[in-house]
């Protein structure tokens, strides 16, 4: 992929393979391109050169949307909750989306609460929770559609030490799911101990 601002590459011959059911880390200094790299694979900002492909298909061209609903999940490094709703209302926000019945709707909002150790936060507002609740609460809301891949991108940022822990868990927990993860953090050494490459 390429990618080119004012005249001068910010992304340069990156080529990233990611196969479901692994752990990728994207590594270098700030200003890299990390996150232009995710943007472009998520369909935020257009690659200059270069192509994205989803099981053996080119999605280059394909808006964000539909690569959400061809299995591509992203986790922003901004927080990106619903403040002002309840932990369950945000995981429902993003239910709604979806073509799913009321009782189905229901079994995934539970399944995904249980399963993210954030049921005992469900009435909690968005504003009210620690770095490290937020995070698996947004992470909860990625997984509510199901996706093949997630990219994160600085899962760590504003996450306590000890949350820290949860979050690697979480992370490689995906990875059981058989969902492919492309992760880059500025805590090396944290991201390093839970990537397979």
């Amino acid at each position: 992929m390429l990618k080119v601002y004012k005249g001068r590459p910010v992304v340069n011959d990156v080529n990233v393979q990611l196969e479901q059911g692994e752990i990728v880390g994207l590594l270098g200094p700030n200003g890299a391109g990390k996150t232009t790299t995710f943007y472009m694979i998520t369909g935020l900002i257009r690659p200059d050169g270069g192509h994205i492909g989803l099981d053996g298909r080119d999605i280059t061209a394909e808006p964000m949307y539909r690569r959400a609903r061809m299995g591509i999940g992203y986790l922003a490094q901004e927080p990106s909750v619903f403040r002002k709703l309840t932990v369950e209302d945000n995981v429902r926000a993003i239910l709604e989306t979806l073509p799913l019945g009321d009782a189905e709707r229901r079994e995934r909002l539970e399944r995904l609460l249980d399963e993210l150790a954030i049921k005992h936060l469900r009435r909690q507002k968005g504003f009210q929770l620690s770095g490290g609740e937020r995070r698996r609460l947004e992470i909860t809301r990625a997984l509510v559609t199901e996706p093949k891949f997630m990219l994160l991108d600085e899962p760590f940022a504003g996450v306590d030490p000890i949350a820290v822990h949860d979050i690697q868990t979480i992370v490689a927990g995906l990875r059981h799911r058989g969902i492919g993860v492309l992760i880059t953090d500025h805590n090396v050494e944290q991201t390093l101990d839970i990537v397979d490459r």
